[in-house]
């Protein structure tokens, strides 16, 4: 039993604290509503070897040997305030593959009192998972210092973690039932029994150390022994039924995190019978890792569970698990030390600062390495809930009493007695000396408080549906749906509402992305406001959305004209022009057909061709930023009329080639020979042929001359639209060409006209 003196109280008196401490015998409050009723527990398979240590006491060593299956290992000694100053190293075999490891560093910053008072409390390594194993090899250097001293009683402790009924999968190896004792055990071998747990008056007595032959033979194996099981407090039986009823447990101001009941992960309530310790309530939480590795697969995780507990009860010697809670990669939470997830529950996690705090530890090494989101969210929820039990501030600070004098690894000193502030989340290093929870970890602990206190961190609107966005403004007609998100997970948000000029408009869960709203016409400020669980609030920027259900408009209707070009029968060169405008913004125009294209809200023209002799009708449609549309048209229809149905003067030459109009063409070279063509239409161009010696023309619209074109080209060109006229509308015009008979290249050669109608 523990050597502090246990009040055991009665229904009467279970609100009353004596030294911050109650004990209940058999009770275990509220254990987890997200316990696996159908698990059972699993027996772990604990086995204690010696080692051997060198004559001067500075180096110890196993050789390498077969085991019986194991997953995980430690190294223990006998005086729990003792410290290991060197290296200790272990090599293992995969019970897969028969494949040894390289040699695995054990951290041994580990501080064994923490349960120091209990008999048979031993000095520890942390434990290392290394998976389904069935060979060992231990190497222990205590740093070549001549006063570095081993600790008396170094022994090799390894845990089957056995197979349980839970939800969470064992590894293969456990698919056969394994016994929980060697039954080959001889309990004359030094390591099936503990010496007495030294006091402050007495040395340990020394341990004797069987030898180890340099080249162990199968008959090693028997020197693997179940390490002998913790006792149980004479005064502290173990009961089915409460002897005492627990005052009710505190309800949080923040939600309970999913968590895996001692049920649920296959805790074998037998060896550790003694009933709980509570405190009178939870000021702070300390932030551990396991150490060990990281490439453990979460299937396994309730097994690893498994093995600390076992490690923790059978190979140090306590009463129960340390840590109040685990936190493995995959951010699953299980219950640790058992006395109920709700109640505040005395652990054994952070020598010196037990009272009055929980202990939550992660499932690994995070001294190189930061812990995935999964990790430092479910780390914020746990604590985050535990601190709302008794109106913490996961940002906070708080008084802690010291319950032992020593120092931290900032070199804060402590005095048992005194009080001392600490955050209300911090890590085993903000306690005595110890790497824990590694330097990642450490360096992520501002986060985690910021995760756990709120407010929502992150938010901001990334998406406006249903609306068209124009610089920093979207509109709409009426309704949107609003997206955002937040770099706060969702786990700690309560809920969103969308705003709509400053007024709740709708509300969502915490895990929502989107919402819908509503607009009348008119300008508006819409944001998202998120409550972190917490209760604080946190409101993104505005965005502004305009409501609009005015249409666009055409202010100058699609019109259709001939352009120059290279003229065929296929394809008439021709331009479309519009002009479209809109109250609010303009979005785009589409050419609906006899094509499809889409042109921006600043562009009012564009090319395209023709069929010739073919009616064709040019849809277009103008749309807002707000979906609003307006539709027009126009139609025309492009004729070619060749140079042999012009009306002629003068000296013309009849020119064949298949690269003409109808295969012809008229060339001359007389002065004031003319060809005139007279149509009913909107839009005209003279088709020509065109070369470096092509010489130039007079042309006259309705007996004017409007212009002196020239068809002199420094490249061949044939049915080239070279000069155009348009009108606003379709009448009745005449159109002539008069040769000019220019020096030096006098001839020219027409191909016709082509005009709109």
């Amino acid at each position: 039993m523990r050597s502090k003196r246990r009040i055991w109280l009665t229904a009467a008196l279970a609100t009353s604290a004596v030294a911050g401490v109650l004990v209940f015998e058999g009770v275990t409050g509220n254990s987890s509503v997200d316990a696996d009723a159908k698990s059972g527990p699993a027996k772990a398979d604990v086995h204690a070897t010696a080692l051997k240590v060198d004559g001067d006491g500075t180096s110890a060593t196993l050789g390498k040997r077969d085991t019986k299956p194991f997953s995980m290992l430690g190294i223990t000694w006998t005086d729990p305030a003792a410290k290991v100053t060197g290296a200790v190293e272990v090599r293992t075999r995969s019970a897969a593959n028969g494949n040894w490891t390289s040699w695995l560093p054990l951290e041994t910053d580990i501080d064994g009192r923490t349960e120091t008072g209990r008999s048979g409390v031993r000095g520890s390594t942390e434990p290392r998972w290394v998976g389904p194993s069935n060979g060992v090899e231990v190497r222990i250097n205590a740093g070549g210092k001549v006063s570095a001293k081993l600790p008396a009683g170094l022994r090799l402790d390894t845990v089957d973690p056995g197979r349980s009924g839970t939800l969470n999968a064992d590894p293969a190896a456990f698919a056969a039932d394994i016994p929980a004792a060697d039954p080959s055990a001889d309990p004359s071998d030094p390591a099936a029994t503990e010496p007495p747990a030294p006091n402050d008056s007495t040395e340990p007595p020394a341990e004797v150390i069987p030898s180890d032959p340099a080249s162990p033979s199968p008959s090693d194996t028997a020197t693997v022994e179940p390490a002998p099981p913790v006792s149980p407090s004479p005064s502290a039986p173990a009961s089915s039924s409460p002897a005492a009823t627990l005052p009710p447990a505190p309800p949080s101001t923040v939600p309970k995190p999913p968590i895996t009941s001692r049920a649920g992960w296959g805790a074998d309530e037998s060896i550790s019978p003694e009933a709980p310790e509570y405190t009178d309530t939870i000021k702070a939480v300390f932030v551990h890792h396991t150490a060990g590795t990281n490439k453990y697969s979460c299937a396994d995780s309730a097994a690893i569970v498994r093995s600390v507990y076992a490690y923790h009860v059978e190979s140090n010697g306590w009463k129960d698990i340390g840590y109040n809670f685990l936190v493995d990669k995959c951010g699953t939470i299980f219950e640790g030390r058992k006395g109920g997830v709700d109640r505040p529950v005395f652990g054994a996690h952070t020598y010196g600062f037990n009272r009055q705090t929980a202990g939550i530890s992660v499932i690994g090494t995070y001294t190189d390495s930061a812990a995935p989101s999964a990790v430092t969210t479910s780390v914020a929820r746990i604590a985050a809930w535990k601190l709302g039990q008794y109106k913490g501030n996961p940002a906070g600070s708080t008084m802690l009493t010291a319950g032992a004098t020593g120092s931290n690894l900032a070199k804060t000193k402590f005095t048992a007695g005194t009080q001392y502030s600490f955050k209300q989340i911090s890590g085993h290093r903000d306690g005595f000396a110890t790497e824990c929870p590694g330097t990642k970890l450490y360096g992520q602990l501002p986060a985690i408080r910021s995760l756990a206190a709120g407010p929502v961190t992150g938010l901001a609107i990334k998406s406006v549906t249903g609306a068209g966005l124009s610089g920093t403004t979207y509109y709409t007609k009426s309704t949107v749906t609003v997206g955002w998100s937040a770099t706060t997970p969702s786990a700690f948000i309560s809920k969103y509402e969308l705003l709509v000029d400053g007024k709740s408009v709708a509300t969502t869960t915490g895990t929502a992305a989107s919402a819908k709203a509503a607009l009348a016409v008119g300008s508006h400020q819409v944001q998202v406001r998120a409550t972190h669980q917490s209760g604080k609030v946190t409101t993104s920027a505005a965005a502004t959305v305009v409501a609009d259900q005015t249409a666009p408009a055409f202010t100058a209707k699609p019109n259709l004209a001939l352009r120059t070009g290279t003229v065929n029968t296929t394809a008439v060169p021709v331009t479309l022009k519009w002009k479209a405008t809109d109250a609010a913004s303009l979005k785009e125009v589409r050419l609906t057909a006899p094509l499809a294209k889409t042109y921006g809200p600043t562009t009012t023209s564009a090319s395209h061709t023709a069929k010739s002799g073919v009616a064709t009708s040019w849809a277009m449609t103008a749309y807002d930023q707000a979906g609003n549309t307006a539709a027009a048209s126009v139609s025309g229809t492009p004729v070619i009329v060749q140079e042999s149905s012009a009306t002629k003067t003068g000296t013309w030459t009849t020119k064949s080639s298949s690269s003409y109009l109808g295969g012809k063409s008229y060339s001359s070279s007389s002065k004031s020979a003319s060809l005139s063509w007279t149509f009913t239409g909107r839009s005209v161009a003279l088709v020509a042929s065109r070369a470096a010696t092509s010489g130039q023309v007079y042309v006259y619209v309705d007996g004017v001359k409007v212009s002196t074109t020239d068809l002199k080209s420094s490249t061949t060109k044939y049915r080239d639209a070279l000069w155009t006229k348009s009108w606003s509308s379709s009448a009745k015009h005449t159109v002539k060409i008069v040769v000019v008979a220019t020096s030096g290249r006098p001839t020219v050669t027409t191909d016709g006209i082509v005009y709109l109608k």
